[in-house]
């Protein structure tokens, strides 16, 4: 539940080739430095530990591919301070680019910390949406950086399978989707649809009885 605390959570507005988007934005401090960090979000032997295996071609203007889907290319790529790609998931994504994209920045702190930044904009009439809010991808985001902060401190990774099986899981699950549901209201979104948002979120990620 710390972890969850440890992050500021935002929904704003941007825009991409495709059109207008929304973005969902995380921020938070990592007590490590910033080549540590940059090093695990782009090297492939850490990237798998807590984001998903990657295969392509890892370089600015090179296509990748996570073992789940999720592809696109490296727009911008700049040790060790601002990681840019499209994110497009499933085979039939390639037929709408320019509608989905994650952006990383990093910064050291004068403490030798670094500072987070992870904004992920998708396209307003990105489908999942009305469902599912910003907790659509939020929650997995958050999911993500939980095995990304263990593999920091101490080189161990979690199973998200496994988290949302057990009951301190769900719990973290649970907090996610309602804190993207504030960030939801927090922009001007609609209780009714923010509160059925955040249950269908919840559901999705840890399916079954609470």
């Amino acid at each position: 539940m710390d972890e969850l605390a440890a992050a500021r959570r935002a929904m704003g507005k941007g825009s991409l080739p495709a059109g207008d988007a929304y973005t969902i934005e995380l921020r938070r401090r990592y007590s490590a430095q910033i080549d540590d960090v940059w090093d695990a979000l782009t090297n492939p032997e850490r990237l798998r530990r807590w984001l998903k295996p990657v295969t392509g071609e890892l370089r600015p203007g090179g296509k990748f591919e996570l073992d789940g889907g999720e592809h696109g290319e490296i727009l911008r790529c700049e040790p060790p301070r601002l990681l840019a790609v499209s994110w497009l998931y499933g085979p039939d994504a390639d037929a709408w680019p320019g509608t989905s994209e994650v952006q990383v920045c990093l910064a050291p702190s004068a403490a030798g910390d670094t500072e987070f930044e992870l904004i992920h904009a998708a396209v307003v009439e990105e489908p999942l949406f009305p469902t599912y809010g910003p907790g659509a991808g939020g929650v997995g985001w958050d999911l993500h950086l939980l095995s990304l902060t263990q593999l920091l401190a101490d080189g161990e990774t979690a199973d998200h399978e496994e988290v949302g099986k057990s009951p301190e899981g769900r719990e973290f699950i649970r907090r996610s989707a309602a804190a993207w549901g504030e960030a939801h209201l927090a922009a001007g979104g609609e209780p009714a649809h923010v509160a059925a948002a955040v249950e269908a979120t919840t559901r999705f990620y840890a399916p079954g009885p609470a």
